[in-house]
């Protein structure tokens, strides 16, 4: 699998894949955790702690287990982990962004490209 990973993350547009799916993995995981401890009770809690905990644990594989220079690609991986969080939240919890949630993520975004570009 490591060796697949490298591969993937050898091309740049293969590692933006892969670092949206990894941000995908982290925010899907702790809504996971936020519904489990806030929304859930019984077995749908139990559920969704276990989604959770493999959410995150896959997670930590996709980012930890290929050989790339992630400081240089955590710029790009915060403002995709900021885009899919705010789809996550719309989408399982209804709630949209507010605007000084719109203006800090212009922020992140405008932050995240002038590292990819600039460094």
């Amino acid at each position: 699998m490591r060796d697949l990973l490298n591969h993937i993350v050898a091309h740049r547009s293969g590692a933006l894949i892969l670092l949206a799916i990894a941000a995908f993995l982290e925010a899907y995981g702790d809504s996971c955790f936020q519904s489990a401890l806030y929304r859930a009770s019984g077995m749908s809690r139990a559920l969704a702690f276990v989604g959770g905990a493999v959410s995150l644990a896959a997670y930590g594989l996709v980012v930890n287990a290929p050989r790339w220079e992630f400081g240089k690609l955590l710029g790009v991986y915060v403002v995709l982990f900021f885009l899919l969080a705010q789809i996550v939240a719309r989408v399982r919890f209804g709630q949209a962004p507010t605007l000084p949630i719109l203006i800090g993520g212009a922020l992140i975004v405008a932050g995240g490209v002038t590292i990819a570009w600039g460094g």
